[in-house]
């Protein structure tokens, strides 16, 4: 009886750290390689598909991070070109 309180008080973890390898992502091309690694990964069972999910999701948004910042510095670097810096 006592078990069933504690988990109802802290419940167990239902996700788990992942260690798989996963390319340098230094770029907005990165991460196709990056996805493929974890395609991979749920491929061979190392990761579930819910999993590779979730790590996907994380992967779309450093590269829309990424890609972000690459177009703001571009935005500044035409703005300088035009005003003649």
């Amino acid at each position: 009886a006592l078990r069933l309180c504690l988990e109802r008080l802290c419940p167990p973890r239902k996700d788990r750290p992942l260690a798989i390898e996963l390319p340098e992502l230094a770029g907005a091309g990165d991460t196709a390689q990056a996805q493929s690694a974890v395609i991979r990964a749920v491929a061979i069972g190392e990761i579930t598909p819910t999993e590779g999910q979730a790590l996907t999701a994380m992967l779309e948004a450093q590269r829309r991070a990424v890609e972000m910042e690459d177009l703001e510095q571009r935005i500044v670097t035409l703005e300088q070109r035009g005003t003649g810096r």
